[in-house]
């Protein structure tokens, strides 16, 4: 240094930390082969500690005022330089500023995949991330244990030490809980004060922080296991599959009804799916006045569906009573080809017994002279 750089440790001497980086955790004050004059002035802003350090031992400490650098407020200082009848001036010691205001905006997260022991879905694979504030508790646990001799300390030197220990704390506490994956969302505000207790249990008295505020963002599971979460979830809402599947055959009903595509086949679809969600639901309700028919014991009988070639294409399928109507129209005859459920291969209509009596319904002529 100059000079006059040195010079100024002879006159009344001002020492202060005029904070510039919310992230600085410690801070030294510079002041030439550390001279301070005798009767300066220092200065301890709101959210500040003040740490005196002779030859590397600890002395006095100061918070939050000005003071008066003099004997009787330097009492361990004057004792370590072996004062005894006042300073000589100006005197030797390092002036470290700690911030005891929160720094905020720090972030944690799980590196790696969390198992968790579901009681319901077994082991699952979560991971996790927050955010947390930091600030110093004991300057001189601090100073010790992470500052060293440097001239600042950032809160970013020791966030990758601390989200190492927020995940190992997290995995911990959630195979402890056991609680349910779906649970895990609603007591966050639980397991986040749960889980700033353990990580400050781990770093007060060891390096001498705070943890004032410790959140849990958000828990997320891989995207396959979302995905079969969902399904069930699906599946819940929708309870009765049964009367599920009933609701969507009513609804497409007359979609499959009115599509002018499907001609008679897609009558017969629409027709037929009407039917089936007919007979079905058809129990459901009662008269004004009556008390609801008791539900089914067994599921209702499925209704045979038959196809029946036409023109060289398959159209159907039609119930019994749509073949009937079919019959009687004409469109279908004894020689057309039909085919349900059950036949290994299509036959005349004359010769399958069920289809066949559609055709005796009509009277033979009548006899000669009659």
């Amino acid at each position: 240094m100059s000079w006059i750089d040195k010079m100024r440790g002879e006159l009344v001497d001002i020492v202060e930390w005029l904070e510039d980086d919310p992230q600085t955790l410690v801070w030294r004050f510079p002041r030439y082969h550390n001279q301070i004059k005798n009767g300066a002035q220092l200065i301890v802003r709101p959210g500040q500690t003040a740490l005196f350090v002779h030859e590397g031992k600890i002395a006095d400490t100061f918070g939050p005022g000005t003071h008066r650098l003099e004997t009787s407020n330097l009492p361990l200082l004057s004792t370590l330089q072996g004062w005894a009848h006042g300073f000589e001036s100006p005197f030797k010691a390092e002036v470290y500023f700690f911030a005891t205001r929160q720094v905020t905006d720090l972030k944690w997260g799980t590196p790696n995949p969390v198992i968790v022991n579901d009681p319901e879905l077994g082991p699952l694979r979560v991971r996790a991330f927050g955010s947390y504030t930091l600030k110093a508790r004991d300057p001189q646990r601090i100073l010790t244990e992470l500052v060293g001799t440097g001239p600042s300390y950032q809160a970013e030197e020791i966030t990758e030490l601390l989200r190492s220990i927020v995940s190992h704390e997290f995995g911990a506490m959630v195979a402890r809980a056991g609680i349910r994956l779906a649970d895990l969302s609603s007591k966050q505000g639980a397991l986040s004060e749960q889980l700033r207790a353990a990580v400050l249990a781990r770093v007060d008295n060891e390096y001498g922080l705070d943890i004032p505020q410790l959140f849990i963002v958000n828990i997320s599971v891989p995207e396959e296991v979302e995905k079969a979460l969902d399904a069930r979830s699906s599946m819940g809402v929708v309870g009765n599959l049964a009367a599920y599947q009933s609701y969507q055959v009513g609804r497409s009903t007359p979609i499959a009804a009115a599509n002018p595509a499907g001609g008679v086949a897609g009558a017969g679809v629409g027709l037929g799916m009407g039917l089936a969600y007919a007979q079905q639901v058809g129990g459901a309700w009662s008269a004004p006045g009556t008390a609801p028919a008791p539900a089914a014991t067994t599921p209702p009988p499925i209704p045979v569906l038959w196809h029946v070639a036409a023109g060289g294409r398959a159209a159907g399928p039609y119930t019994m009573m749509q073949l009937a109507e079919e019959a009687a129209a004409g469109r279908v005859a004894p020689a057309t080809l039909v085919w349900t459920a059950g036949m290994a291969e299509w036959a005349p209509a004359s010769i399958v017994a069920d289809v066949a009596s559609l055709f005796g319904r009509t009277p033979p002529p009548l006899p000669p002279g009659a």
